[in-house]
């Protein structure tokens, strides 16, 4: 897969400023004295240098993630609008030894349902029918967000540069068929360490996670790089993101009524 590229000299620059982040493991400034602070054309720009430099040191694509769905999140963060990252295959938690992922720096944690894609959706009509038809089956997933901005001061544009402040993931085991559920219905819970610290619901999620997957499989075919068969699509928080610690153990719930649909752990091993 590769990614069309709008370049300049700010972009390399703030592409250069979070790559040295990457490899220094220090949070680095913001970048939106070099890109502004909502320029989405430089900051997805910024991002695909950073998806391509992956690329080329022998990442592999296993899907993308959908961020800043929710409105607690969104007013966490300061942002109206969502944006898109690309999961890698050393961010899967259950499929990647600790020391070969990618180094955290800041993380926080947020619960959501996560899609696998049985087909490609790059058509023109890219509507709730075409995703849901797409759909191969859903599963609980956690995601660990991170930002190589330091304290997390970040605006809509040093987000979506920094891979939409990706991190890891993990998924469930339980795979759900959309025939069983309504994704829009369901509710979540989230614990550290045993103690509740986010709840939840599917409509948090734009209204209902299938409209934050037509927004993503749109906005993914406009870039030039549509959805495919086998991606995983994290969705979008389900509700507020909490800090994570070392050692700390993350289990969240997903259910309607007193039907539990599924259920995923993490614990944050450090190398």
């Amino acid at each position: 897969m590769t990614f069309a590229l709008a370049d300049s000299p700010a972009v390399r620059a703030a592409a250069d400023r979070l790559a040295g982040a990457m490899s220094t493991g220090v949070p680095v400034a913001p970048v939106r004295d070099l890109i502004g602070p909502d320029d989405v054309v430089s900051a997805y720009a910024v991002q695909t240098i950073g998806t391509n430099a992956r690329l080329a040191a022998g990442a592999r694509i296993v899907g993308r993630k959908i961020g800043l769905t929710s409105r607690a999140v969104q007013q966490q963060l300061g942002v109206d609008q969502p944006d898109f990252g690309v999961l890698f295959d050393d961010m899967h938690v259950s499929e990647t030894a600790v020391a070969q992922r990618p180094r955290l720096m800041q993380p926080k944690v947020e619960a959501e349902l996560a899609f696998v894609l049985g087909s490609d959706l790059d058509g023109e009509q890219l509507d709730a029918i075409a995703v849901r038809g797409a759909i191969d089956y859903a599963v609980a997933a956690l995601e660990i967000v991170d930002s190589r901005i330091a304290s997390w001061d970040i605006t809509f544009a040093d987000t979506v540069a920094d891979n939409a402040s990706s991190g890891w993931f993990a998924l469930g085991s339980l795979r759900l068929s959309l025939s069983d559920f309504e994704p829009r219905e369901i509710a979540m819970n989230m614990a550290i360490d045993d103690e509740i610290v986010s709840t939840g619901t599917g409509s948090a999620c734009l209204g209902d996670p299938i409209n934050a997957v037509v927004w993503l499989a749109r906005t993914a075919r406009d870039f030039g790089a549509p959805l495919r068969a086998g991606e995983i699509i994290l969705s979008g928080a389900l509700g507020p993101m909490a800090p994570l610690s070392p050692h700390s153990h993350v289990r969240s719930e997903l259910f309607t009524g007193a039907t539990t649909l599924g259920v995923v752990d993490f614990t944050w091993e450090e190398s």
